[in-house]
């Protein structure tokens, strides 16, 4: 028979209490010791016979205490292998706490009860040795399981000999890569030293390891300790820093890594361990977006969100972020099944508690809209359903006004006919001075919210203008990246092509904020930095590959497309952009069109659409945002 669950040594249960009893004994061991200690030193190790009765009487309520102040401060709880600083703590602080009484009792027991009275001496002294060697215990228990572990590790994975690094950054986030390395044998890698610009840290020692110099000193470091690579491990490192690195490396050269962005660690998406390559977004970023929590927070909290196009790469990220602000259920609404498939999986697992309707839906399908409308009674409308691939706008422009205008206006509609507090609409700098169908069908999408604020008032439409995401469907980063995973050529339209850039999760943040802050009418408009030659953007992503522009990858100019601006704008010349107060968000004040001019816009442009008239389509697009009636296409070039 084998043996009962409750009994068996196996059962995480009965371990998790065998190692508790194993624990207490130790502990009473060491609690005695020092107490039976302090006593010695007190007496120069010959304690009169009449203080050897004393010790034998105060021995037990003084342990006694500190059993109990340990167990009240929580210290039993702790898994010992992870026991760290704030750990150390409370341990001192439970000792400390149990010395207190045995002082005061010291103070106000008369003589008569004078065997009960710990002398002042013993009392701290055995308050210092028990800490100690509380602790001492402990961290030699946390040393041989990681000593264990690193042996099982090294052991079961057959690494090679451990690739020798150098760690670009000796503050915490350094501390903790390296603590990390040395804890995991499977890692094979041995840090040889610390390098960082503070120099008030040379020549120090942090965990054993010394700080061997700067970033300037990297080329001799690496020649003279025969560096295998370097390792980026700065949280948050400002991206100026990151690209002055990459340089330095590069030049030397020399393979550099970097560790994932704090965000993703404190998320629980990666282990800081998971050393990656220098990407181009790493270079391309912009410093953290410090958002107004509190205000973004009530915002979403407790209400009803509809984000739809949530499958998209900026709908799915808007999702993502919503979700973690406790709205009260969100809405995806999406009409790709697929995608839709996969963020509400995502959603319900990080956030399971949440209650989540996957809806596949076109926005532009009013029965259909009308019925989510009643149903769930969003109170956000986040809107990010849209088409934005210029060229293939230009192709289809029928179906860039049905989705990109007329659902617009449907879905923008309902939110005001069902009360909805706030409906923010994603545009993009393709609507400043359009010259393709997709900026255009954009501008005119936004001229309808701004108009449908002044038919609902009580609902507050908004609407955020920002320019590329990098890594979102169809852009250039990850066209490059095929590209340049293939052998090439990286294929530029032209050399003097320039473009803004932003990070998905910066743009939701900043889409959410603005949507917060929103009062209803607004054009708010996204900072983003400063433009990217596109020329440029090539040549640095074929560098972080290992390869040489030019030689290993060849550059293609291809001419400008149908529909490309070589430079993108955020605001029209006449717009005044009014700071707000975010440093990154700002409100744009160009005036929208008369509602009776902007309705038989819309109307005209809905009726040739359905009709499959481009030219139609394409004439009233001009006539009301200025857009090219009939853009010519760019001849290729090819360099």
């Amino acid at each position: 028979m084998s043996e009962p669950a409750e009994t068996n040594p196996t059962n995480p249960t009965m371990r998790r209490l065998l190692t508790l009893q194993v624990q207490f004994a130790l502990d009473l061991c060491v609690l005695v010791a020092a107490f039976v200690a302090s006593y010695l030193f007190r007496f120069e190790f010959a304690i009169p016979a009449d203080e050897r009765r004393f010790l034998v009487t105060q021995l037990p309520y003084v342990v006694l205490l500190q059993f109990v102040a340990l167990y009240l401060s929580g210290v039993y709880a702790f898994i010992w292998r992870y026991v760290g600083l704030r750990e150390a703590r409370a341990f001192v602080i439970a000792i400390m706490s149990a010395a207190v009484p045995v002082v005061i009792l010291r103070s106000v027991l008369p003589d008569a009860y004078h065997a009960w009275r710990v002398p002042l001496s013993v009392a701290i002294a055995d308050a210092v040795v028990a800490a100690v060697g509380i602790l001492a215990l402990r961290i030699a228990r946390r040393t041989q399981w990681e000593s264990a572990q690193r042996r099982l590790r090294a052991v079961g994975s057959a690494l090679p000999e451990a690739r020798p690094v150098l760690l670009i950054g000796a503050g915490e986030a350094g501390v903790m890569v390296a603590r990390e390395i040395e804890r995991r044998g499977d890692l094979g890698l041995d840090v040889r030293g610390f390098v960082d610009d503070d120099r008030s840290k040379a020549d120090s020692r942090i965990l054993g390891i010394r700080v061997v110099g700067t970033t300037e000193d990297l080329p001799r470091l690496v020649r003279e300790m025969e560096i295998d690579h370097v390792v980026i491990s700065i949280a948050q490192a400002p991206r100026q820093q990151i690209r002055r690195i990459v340089a330095i490396c590069e030049a030397i050269p020399v393979r550099v890594q970097i560790i994932p962005g704090l965000f993703e660690i404190l998320q629980g998406r990666v282990a800081i361990s998971r050393l990656r390559n220098v990407e181009i977004e790493d270079l391309l970023g912009r410093e953290q977006v410090e958002l107004d929590t509190s205000d973004v927070r009530q915002f979403l909290s407790g209400r009803v969100v509809m984000v739809t196009g949530a499958g998209g790469s900026i709908g799915s990220e808007l999702a993502r972020q919503v979700a973690a602000l406790a709205p009260s259920r969100l809405l995806l609404v999406e009409r790709a099944e697929f995608v839709l498939f996969d963020i509400d999986r995502e959603i319900r697992a990080a956030f399971p508690g949440l209650p989540v309707e996957a809806l596949v839906a076109d926005a532009g399908d009013e029965p259909r809209m009308r019925a989510i409308f009643e149903t769930w009674h969003p109170a956000v409308v986040v809107h990010a359903a849209a088409h934005k691939h210029v060229p293939l706008m230009e192709l289809n422009p029928c179906e860039a006004i049905k989705n990109n205008v007329l659902a617009t206006q449907t879905t923008a509609q309902l939110a005001g006919e069902f009360g909805a507090e706030a409906f923010v609409l994603i545009s993009t700098d393709k609507a400043v001075r359009p010259t393709s169908v997709m900026g255009a069908s954009k501008r005119v999408a936004e001229l309808v919210v701004q108009d449908l604020f002044r038919e609902h008032p009580g609902t507050r439409f908004v609407v955020v203008r920002f320019g590329n995401v990098m890594g979102s469907t169809g852009s250039v980063i990850p066209i490059f990246r095929e590209q340049i995973k293939k052998g090439g050529p990286v294929t530029v339209t032209d050399p003097e092509m320039v473009r803004f850039f932003m990070t998905i999760p910066e743009a939701s943040q900043l889409v959410l904020q603005a949507g917060a802050m929103g009062q209803g009418g607004e054009i708010f408009v996204l900072d983003m930095g400063e433009p990217v030659r596109i020329v440029d953007l090539a040549n640095e992503m074929i560098r972080l590959s290992g390869l040489v522009p030019g030689e290993d990858i060849e550059i293609v100019f291809t001419g400008v497309r149908p529909g490309e601006k070589l430079y993108e704008e955020l605001g029209h010349d006449h717009e005044t952009l009014v700071k707000t107060r975010h440093p990154k968000i700002f409100i744009g004040d160009l005036a929208p069109m008369s509602p009776a001019a902007l309705e038989d816009a819309v109307v005209t442009l809905g009726e040739a659409a359905f009709a499959g008239e481009d030219s139609v389509v394409r004439e009233r697009l001009a006539s009301v945002t200025g857009m090219a009636a009939d853009p010519k296409p760019s001849a290729r070039v090819v360099v």
